[in-house]
């Protein structure tokens, strides 16, 4: 099996079992904050013992001295966590997943806000897309049952918010970043505890618990394994597919109709980013410099 076909696999992989996500968030029965709580204290115990088990402290002591840049992306991921679940608990999941699509455009914003790098015609024309999508699924939010704008504005800023902690870690690059994950988890649920109702959300649905942060912690692993064999533009479609099966996953389980606005909208912000996203691989794939035609001698 060759490298690239090897992180495929392990990509996509990943995407399969962060889908479930929105789904445990909706079956567990209990509060916002007590769902991010045990969501952040499953997820994190997990991963945390897989960095001690395969980097020990040096991880975590690396990830210290990277001072600033790594604090901002450790709170940064921090504030995902309850946001994901807030930002479900307000508004349909098919808001939520189709606004989280837009994070790469954030991510251009800010490369380009923070460390000088341009923002491509590709990416101008991506970013109309995609604000196009997402008006039109605002627009729907009042017509939609069980959408609201204010879900979608959470939904919004954890978007912002992941762009923002991956363009610090990008200034990181020499320093794995994933011992701050699990910090960033339980951290997040340590500042909600008193917020939450932990023992009496675990005692109705520990399964649904365990499995939430066990789903959770594989897909994490994947999707840090995984890119690392193939180019981010692959990557960014098969994330994707997260936001087309996340929707289509409730829908099938617990019956919750997206509404047409939320689809046109979902379809516009994921069609912008597919296309963007396929230029990109197909001028990668390109020959920079093309064969010259030989010219033989005269006959």
């Amino acid at each position: 099996m060759s490298e690239h076909l090897k992180g495929l696999i392990i990509t996509a992989l990943g995407v399969l079992f962060v889908v479930p996500d929105s789904l445990f968030v909706r079956l567990i029965e209990g509060d916002p904050a007590s769902i991010s709580f045990w969501r952040g204290i499953t997820a994190g115990s997990v991963i945390l013992l897989g960095v001690l088990a395969m980097q020990g402290p040096r991880g975590f002591s690396e990830v210290v001295r990277t001072g600033r840049p790594g604090l901002i992306y450790t709170v940064l991921i921090a504030a995902t966590a309850p946001g994901f679940v807030l930002a479900v608990s307000w508004t349909s999941v098919a808001n939520v997943v189709f606004i989280l699509a837009s994070m790469p455009v954030f991510a251009a914003i800010f490369s380009r806000v923070f460390l000088g790098e341009a923002i491509s015609r590709r990416m101008v024309w991506t970013m109309l897309g995609v604000f196009a999508g997402l008006g039109i699924i605002a627009w729907g939010s009042g017509e939609t049952q069980g959408a609201h704008w204010s879900g979608d504005l959470v939904a919004l800023g954890v978007s912002a918010s992941f762009a923002a902690a991956m363009t610090a870690a990008r200034q990181l690059r020499a320093v794995s970043m994933i011992p701050a994950i699990p910090v960033a988890f339980l951290g997040a649920s340590l500042v909600i505890w008193p917020l939450a109702q932990p023992m009496a959300v675990w005692a109705q649905n520990w399964p649904l618990i365990l499995a939430h942060g066990a789903f959770i912690s594989v897909s994490t692993c994947l999707l840090t394994l995984g890119p690392r064999y193939i180019s981010s533009a692959e990557v960014a479609l098969l994330i994707l597919l997260e936001s087309v099966l996340a929707p289509i996953l409730v829908w099938a389980v617990i019956g919750e109709d997206p509404g047409s606005w939320t689809i046109v909208g979902g379809a516009v912000v994921l069609g912008a980013l597919f296309v963007s996203n396929m230029v990109l691989i197909l001028r990668r794939r390109a020959p920079r410099n093309p064969p010259q035609p030989r010219v033989g001698p005269a006959a």
